[in-house]
């Protein structure tokens, strides 16, 4: 028996383990301990963790505006990007640079998408409210970012316009990767332009588009730096999800047990996700 495979393996396996399964298994073991932020001291205390955070009152307030902010962020990149990445796949001058620019939000550091809606969406000199204003929309700034009406659909749109591109570069390599043989004998057999992309290429880019979201699900209930930076999970707590109020608990008020609970609680949602994911792609499969 070889053991050369395993040899090659050997450091990704021990990066994974250093800085995936122990911080995963360490979040877990917080879960079900009271620990000490100054001390490091541990106590086992079961699951009363998870009872005191379910049981407070911003719990389930906090759950549904995570389920809102990435539901509703999630959903309109993937038809932003869908109608994006149709829009790139037809022929137009200067398509190359177009499709290079599209990249650029999704390239751009979070923290530098933060900060400069931040100064786009500021009341007093942000460029946003001065055009609403020039056009005769609004008779006077919009409080975006600090009025509870606002600051979630806000951050919304933000994540949009950076998610988009992800998927439009996605969607649009799978809709080149489609035969163009199979949507010629479509049309051959009386298909339409709507036939044809329902029948044809819905099918062959499916596999692509459940990727993308269940990734893109991922990462925006994992989004913090955004959120953090842009509202703080405020006013108040209008726009705090559960990852932020995961941050917020653990590192701000210094309370890892609750912290670390609020994490596992969205690690175990994340998963119901993932077996969706996989049990979707087993029935295309399937299919196909």
């Amino acid at each position: 028996m070889s053991y050369e495979p395993y040899v090659l393996l050997m450091p990704a396996l021990v990066l994974v383990a250093v800085f995936a399964v122990y911080p995963l298994v360490r979040s877990i073991w917080f879960a079900f301990n009271d620990v000490s932020p100054f001390t490091g001291e541990q106590a086992f205390v079961g699951i009363q963790n998870f009872v005191d955070v379910m049981g407070a009152p911003q719990f389930w307030p906090t759950m549904a505006r995570t389920a809102g902010w990435v539901f509703g962020a999630v959903t309109f990149q993937f038809i932003g990007g869908l109608l994006l990445a149709l829009l790139l796949n037809t022929r137009f001058p200067l398509r190359g640079i177009y499709r290079g620019l599209v990249m650029v939000p999704w390239a751009t550091p979070s923290v530098l998408v933060a900060l400069m809606w931040k100064w786009i969406l500021d009341p007093n000199n942000g460029v946003l409210n001065g055009f609403l204003q020039g056009i005769g929309v609004v008779d006077k700034p919009v409080e975006f970012l600090s009025s509870s009406a606002t600051a979630l659909p806000t951050l919304v749109m933000v994540d949009v316009w950076q998610g988009i591109p992800l998927f439009a570069v996605m969607i649009l390599a799978a809709l080149q990767s489609v035969s163009s043989e199979l949507k010629e004998a479509a049309s051959i057999d009386g298909c339409g332009r709507v036939g044809t992309f329902r029948h044809v290429v819905v099918p062959a880019i499916l596999p692509t588009i459940l990727i993308t979201v269940v990734l893109r699900l991922i990462w925006t209930a994992n989004y913090v730096d955004l959120i953090f930076i842009l509202t703080g999970g405020g006013p108040g707590s209008a726009s705090t999800t559960l990852a932020l109020e995961s941050y917020l608990t653990a590192y701000k008020a210094t309370d890892f047990g609750h912290g670390a609970t609020y994490a596992v609680i969205q690690a175990v949602i994340l998963a119901v996700f993932i077996a969706i994911y996989l049990r979707l792609t087993k029935k295309v499969d399937e299919a196909t």
